[in-house]
């Protein structure tokens, strides 16, 4: 069985008869469209700051949001200097522990969205001989368990957003969250995906602005080529479409900031695979058919 745990503004031109209000953030001074939920398209609101820059996903995240810079101001949380050397070093890239709420306080200030890439993530434990037959074992470092980092890390990160004021958050989860006996809850003991649930609840009742991704089994592949599903309740889980591109799942993140539609939901994700079906383009459909709030 093959794991993957990813574990996971903008200018706009908008066609309307309603009036387009631009509100100042009171935190950061930039501008949020407001014209009660009936704008398809949100206004730019400045600076995005992805969490776990240094992960496989959160790298290409952050450097799809600096490919952007018309569109986007970038930042970039990690937890170490060696990571943020590994993602160029910049000034935008800040260090903290997100286990430690005051060390991430730097990178949060005057921030406008949050995409949430953090993970708690188990290491094999040595002396496994494939060719004998055995299967990997797992664990995960003391300090390091779902628990600090999918439960108390990702609320340290929704609590220091909330306090800025930010406009929206994006949170990469995966699916199989609604299983309590899921597999991936046995490695090492975590319970991974009932803290990444926690954490999804407590993002939800905050009342700020949300997505919540769920997303499948995370592949190195290239973004674009494929179609996309959306799912509620890993009812995707259930099929052969269980998996998903990393470059796809950031599209879908960056997408999420741009639409109306993306706002207050939560959805599995998935893609057909290359071949199969049209490649997702329209980001603002496919949000369009998500209704569910969690």
């Amino acid at each position: 069985m093959a794991m993957v745990l990813g574990l996971a503004r903008f200018p706009v031109t908008i066609s309307t008869s309603h009036s387009l209000r631009l509100l100042p953030n009171p935190h950061t001074g930039s501008r949020r469209s407001s014209n009660n939920g009936q704008l398809s398209v949100s206004a730019m609101a400045g600076t995005v700051l992805v969490t776990g820059a240094g992960g496989r996903t959160g790298q290409i995240v952050y450097k799809k949001l600096k490919e952007r810079s018309e569109q986007y101001v970038a930042r970039g949380l990690v937890r170490t200097k060696e990571s943020k050397e590994n993602i160029g070093g910049a000034d935008d890239v800040f260090i903290g522990d997100i286990r430690d709420a005051e060390s991430i306080l730097p990178a949060f200030q005057s921030i406008d969205a949050l995409i949430i890439l953090t993970s708690a993530v188990p290491k094999m434990k040595p002396g496994f001989d494939p060719s004998k037959g055995e299967r990997p074992e797992f664990y995960f470092e003391e300090g390091s368990f779902p628990e600090q980092v999918d439960w108390i890390g990702q609320k340290n990160q929704i609590d220091a957003a909330k306090d800025v004021g930010v406009n929206h958050i994006v949170l990469v989860g995966s699916m199989g969250g609604t299983d309590v006996n899921n597999p991936l809850n046995n490695i090492g003991n975590g319970k991974i995906l009932v803290w990444k649930r926690k954490a999804e609840q407590y993002l939800a009742d905050s009342g700020i602005p949300y997505t919540i991704i769920r997303a499948g089994g995370l592949q190195d592949k290239d973004g674009g080529l494929r179609e996309l599903l959306v799912g509620k309740d890993d009812e995707l889980t259930k099929t052969e479409t269980r998996t998903i591109a990393r470059a796809d799942v950031a599209e879908v993140c960056i997408q999420a900031l741009q639409f109306e539609e993306a706002k207050f939901k939560a959805f599995d994700l998935a893609s057909k695979p290359e071949g199969s079906g049209t490649p997702t383009k329209d980001f603002k459909a496919l949000f369009a058919q998500i209704t569910t709030r969690f």
